[in-house]
This record gives structure tokens, C-alpha cells and sequence, in this order.
């Protein structure tokens, strides 16, 4: 009897961890790792603190991720003093083809990073609803705003003139 009790808050204690709200504002940034081109690996714990960051969880066919990253692109100048991190789980034959056709303006900015989610880690660290996912991340790297939806793109600018 003792054993099944000892089981049973184990598996209560591990799912409350896992359920922590990862969308909440205030929370920190989950590290993660994804993967540039070359393979190499690139966490979220290098991105740097002291400027706003952008994270958006995107796949090649979605037309929804289509429409919200030629946005973004139109508006390239007022994403300069923030950092942009465009992650998608596609092939990276699939991420160019995207990139080149919705994104082709972030392709040549600094602050732009494309990295691939290989190891699908993205969904169980940040427990996005749907397609694309946008997190905006203040200078602390806690969360000032998520969303799933395309009609928030202007909330987003918003926030960033602040």
C-alpha cells in the first residue's frame, strides 16, 4: 500500500511540473535546442538578454504562417531592435521554399535566425495552440505576448513600439 501511494504522488508531483503554463505572461523562456543549417545545434539559452526577442513556430504549408511572416516582412524596419527567431519542424527544403516566397526580407537581416526543430522538442517546451505560434519575450526573456492567431500580427507591433 505504501508503494502505490509513493507511485501515485510521483506521477502527481511529475504532472504538475509539466503542466506549468510555458504561455503565461512573466514566464521565462524554456531552453530548448534546434538546429541551424550547418547541423549545428542552437539553444535558446544563447539568445541574448537585453532586447526583445521573437519567436514564431511556423510550418512551410501553412497558409495562416504564410500570410503572418509576409507581414512581418512588409514591416521589416520595425523589427530592427529586436531579435527574430523563425522555427519550424519542415525540412530545410521546405524552410527556404518558405523563407524565399513569404520571408525573403528577414533572410538578409542579422537579427533574423531560421533554425529546424529536428527533434520536434518545440511543442513539449512551449506548448503552442496552432499554427504559426508567436511569443514575444522582453529584454528579461520572460513573456510580454503569445498568440496563435494571425489577427494579432498588429497587437505585436504594438507592443514592440512601447
Amino acid at each position: 500500500m505504501k508503494y502505490l501511494f509513493a507511485c501515485l504522488t510521483a506521477i502527481l508531483f511529475t504532472l504538475s511540473v509539466s503542466a506549468q503554463d510555458t504561455n503565461a505572461a512573466g514566464s521565462a523562456m524554456p531552453n530548448s535546442i534546434f538546429y541551424n543549417r550547418d547541423n549545428s545545434p542552437f539553444s535558446t539559452y544563447s539568445i541574448p538578454q537585453g532586447k526583445q526577442s521573437l519567436i514564431i513556430f511556423f510550418d512551410a504549408t501553412c497558409g495562416h504562417c504564410q500570410k503572418v511572416v509576409a507581414q512581418m516582412s512588409k514591416r521589416i524596419k520595425e523589427l530592427e531592435k529586436i531579435n527574430i527567431y523563425l522555427i519550424s519542424q519542415d525540412e530545410y527544403r521546405s524552410i527556404d521554399y518558405f523563407m524565399t516566397n513569404y520571408g525573403k526580407p528577414l533572410l538578409t537581416k542579422r537579427n533574423a535566425k531560421v533554425v529546424q526543430d529536428r527533434d520536434h522538442v518545440f511543442i513539449m517546451a512551449f506548448h503552442p495552440k496552432q499554427y504559426p505560434a508567436l511569443y514575444l519575450y522582453g529584454p528579461d526573456k520572460k513573456l510580454q505576448f503569445a498568440s496563435s492567431s494571425e489577427k494579432d500580427v498588429e497587437k505585436f507591433f504594438k507592443l514592440i513600439k512601447k
